[in-house]
């Protein structure tokens, strides 16, 4: 198991402007080498280091493996786009993003983020300073500083390069954390970390995803959406008012509230996951959730309801929600989500008649009857979950509007 971890790093003026200048480099040289892989057609690692590698030295001032990183990104860049092409996910070849994509080299930011491999980037963990390679010289004792969780994975399973990251006028390094079952290969310093095993669950958790709602469990805990929508259109009536003034301080404050959307947005997914993983974990049971894969390409929606489904954060949701299980040994699975809302999780009877309102669930051949929204019927784990949450005679009242089941609530 894989996982990401950032810290941000202190460096002084001098640091921060030998680290500018290296950035803004070794982009230059990425522009230049796309360039000629796009113009030869060599898109390989070996034959496009061969016709670039003397050149971006001696040019933009590189070492021998900032040379071959920079060359490696390119690769990958050109890699990525390719099977982008190939899943469709820029139209087909007539279309207007298909043919710009094609059309042209790839290029880099004067401040894109630029990987450093252990050649080029060591870590004093005890100390918590870094020393990287720049343009000027090795720069030694840049000190960095994170949360003492991120730190202690950091420490201990750090594996592989790091992304030196500019955002936001800070300094941030993002490393690979590597948390596989326990196996060593025979190179030195190379051991894979233990991992928790996964446990044999005594039952499962459905976790429904939802716009509205953004989680609804099968023990009937509801993540209501409403809080996260409503700032999300505060923050669309703020951009909108800066973008419409079109001075130079409202410039200034749009760059200053870039990403804090999504920053917002990530941090409810993460207390969403952590509450459902905890609670399964507690109760010895697994996670069960809908298998959402091409939701907005199976879809038509009225042009007032794209931005609500373009801003749904139900993958990274789910991302969060997988690796959080994994690193607590919870088992977690995806299901298929045909049907799973007309079927009754009692007697397993499919009909689009027992969804009579997106509210209610009510079985036309059992009487199962409740709120959908905090029903079994209504998520994914219908076979797996328990049916506790419904009543077992039809109810003729539906639940009240803006009803939250449970205290998750971000």
């Amino acid at each position: 198991m894989k996982l990401v971890v950032q810290v941000k790093l202190l460096p002084s003026p001098e640091q921060a402007a030998a680290l500018l200048v290296t950035l803004r480099a070794c982009n230059r040289a990425a522009d230049h080498v796309s360039q000629v892989a796009f113009a030869s057609g060599v898109k390989d690692r070996n034959g496009l280091q061969k016709l670039v590698y003397a050149d971006i030295k001696a040019t933009f001032g590189l070492s021998a493996q900032p040379a071959v990183r920079v060359v490696k990104k390119v690769v990958d860049a050109y890699g990525a786009l390719a099977a982008g092409l190939k899943a469709g996910r820029l139209g087909g070849p007539g279309s207007k993003r298909y043919r710009s994509a094609v059309g042209a080299p790839v290029g880099f930011r004067p401040e894109a983020a630029q990987p450093f491999d252990d050649r080029c980037l060591s870590w004093q963990t005890d100390a918590r300073t870094v020393s990287i390679w720049t343009v000027d010289g090795r720069m030694r004792g840049i000190r960095y500083t994170g949360s003492p969780d991120q730190l202690k994975t950091l420490a201990e399973y750090r594996r592989g390069e790091s992304d030196l990251v500019r955002r936001g006028g800070k300094w941030f390094l993002i490393a690979t954390c590597d948390l596989r079952p326990a196996t060593c290969d025979l190179r030195p310093a190379t051991c894979d970390l233990p991992g928790p095993e996964v446990y044999e669950p005594v039952d499962w958790i459905g976790v429904d995803r939802g716009v509205v709602n953004l989680a609804t469990t099968s023990d009937g805990s509801n993540c209501q959406g409403r809080r996260l929508n409503r700032y999300r259109r505060w923050q669309a009536r703020k951009r909108a008012e800066l973008q419409a003034r079109r001075t130079c301080s409202a410039t200034r404050r749009l760059g200053a509230r870039a990403k804090k959307e999504q920053r917002h947005g990530t941090d409810v997914n993460h207390r969403i996951s952590k509450e459902i993983v905890s609670v399964a974990k507690r109760t010895g049971r697994g996670i069960a959730v809908e298998q959402l894969d091409g939701i907005r390409e199976r879809v038509r929606l009225r042009r007032d309801q794209r931005g609500t489904l373009s801003s749904w954060p139900f993958h990274q949701l789910g991302q969060h929600l997988a690796y959080k299980a994994r690193r607590a040994g919870v088992p977690f699975l995806e299901v298929d989500p045909a049907y799973t809302s007309q079927r009754c999780p009692r007697c397993g009877h499919t009909e689009r008649a027992n969804r009579s309102t997106r509210d209610h669930f009510s079985c036309r051949r059992c009487g199962l009857a409740g709120p959908a929204e905090s029903s079994p019927g209504s998520t994914c784990a219908t076979a797996h979950a328990r049916r506790g949450c419904l009543s077992p005679h039809p109810s003729p009242h539906r639940p009240e509007p803006g009803r939250t089941v449970g205290r998750c609530d971000p």
